[in-house]
């Protein structure tokens, strides 16, 4: 390992020609820290909202992109006595995925099972922790309910209808063509809903006989919102997880009084180390036993070389994914 590294940063903000290679100094773990040789980083929305200059880095934070990694642990920081150098994980991070080595807090690392790939466990650790906190945790979700979720074939989508499977929830999903409603519906949804061809809302309430959805997780946001509310059932919970069309949203506040609505939301990134561990530890006790069995494996759609990001981008800008795009690292 030398002292410098040649990693994917951003020449300004645009579109996925901005992503250049940049030569960064190695990092160095601190205390309760890892250093993880990288062997693949996902691609996730921040990642693009941040390209874009959308969404910096919160302070402290690497300015480089990547939210998530696998790879092997390279070296320990002060305090560590929960994982060994060589020792295969996967990590939600706060940046800095695409290089050859990136930070991680050990705890919020996960170990790799012999059976997934290093390609799988790249792709998954911030879609699932992001599914398993709105749906789960803020969104209450419980088994026997029903889920609408936006956006079927995205990661965060295809891992929402795998949890929603694995936790005894009926997945409803919308989706942009015929083919992504069928790929949906092969991964598990119970429904899939083409929205540019049908409507969402009259499509719930027949699926639901009027009775609407118990969640909806919502990545959309701005004219979504007050129909997402036509879709739930009394009680209902409505989580945002991003503002995809747009930051505002014009409510009845009777309807959701008087439907007794819960309307909440979250960004993962910005949230606490403590509290990041506290969702690993969660999702170490009621997920990972469903990774370590094959239960639960990330949809992946393709993987790139790490200098390939710009096409990695534009795979994503497209929209044309079904699952998770993930760089690999030289």
């Amino acid at each position: 390992m030398g002292t410098t590294m040649i990693a994917m940063g951003f020449a300004g903000a645009g579109g996925p020609e901005v992503l250049q290679p940049v030569e960064v100094a190695v990092p160095e773990p601190g205390p309760g820290e890892v250093l993880i040789k990288v062997a693949y980083a996902g691609i996730n929305g921040p990642d693009v909202a941040q390209r874009k200059g959308l969404y910096p880095p919160p302070p402290g934070a690497s300015p480089l992109p990547g939210l998530e990694v696998s790879g092997t642990v390279a070296a320990l920081g002060a305090g560590v006595i929960t994982l060994l150098p060589g020792t295969k994980v996967c990590a939600l991070v706060n940046g800095g995925g695409y290089a050859p080595y990136c930070i991680a807090r050990a705890d919020h690392c996960l170990p790799v099972p012999e059976r997934l790939s290093m390609a799988e466990a790249g792709a998954i650790p911030e879609a699932l922790f992001t599914v398993w906190h709105n749906v789960f945790q803020r969104g209450l979700a419980r088994d026997g309910e029903s889920l609408l979720v936006h956006g079927g074939t995205s990661g965060i989508g295809t891992t929402a209808i795998q949890l929603a499977r694995l936790f005894g929830l009926t997945a409803i999903v919308t989706c942009g063509s015929s083919a992504k409603c069928r790929a949906a519906l092969d991964l598990g949804a119970a429904h899939a809903i083409d929205y540019k061809s049908q409507d969402f809302v009259e499509e719930v309430k027949r699926i639901t006989g009027g009775k609407g959805v118990d969640l909806v997780l919502d990545m959309v946001s701005g004219d979504y919102v007050p129909r997402n509310l036509k879709c739930l059932a009394e009680d209902g919970r409505h989580v945002t997880i991003a503002v995809l069309g747009g930051l505002k949203a014009e409510l009845n506040m009777a309807v959701i009084m008087s439907r007794r609505l819960t309307l909440t939301g979250s960004t993962l990134r910005p949230r606490s180390a403590e509290f990041k561990a506290m969702l690993r530890a969660e999702i170490a006790a009621e997920v990972w036993p469903l990774v370590e069995s094959g239960e639960f494996r990330p949809v992946m759609d393709s993987t790139f070389p790490l200098a390939a990001a710009a096409a990695a981008h534009a795979r994503m800008d497209s929209g044309g994914h079904v699952g998770k795009i993930v760089l690999e690292m030289p």
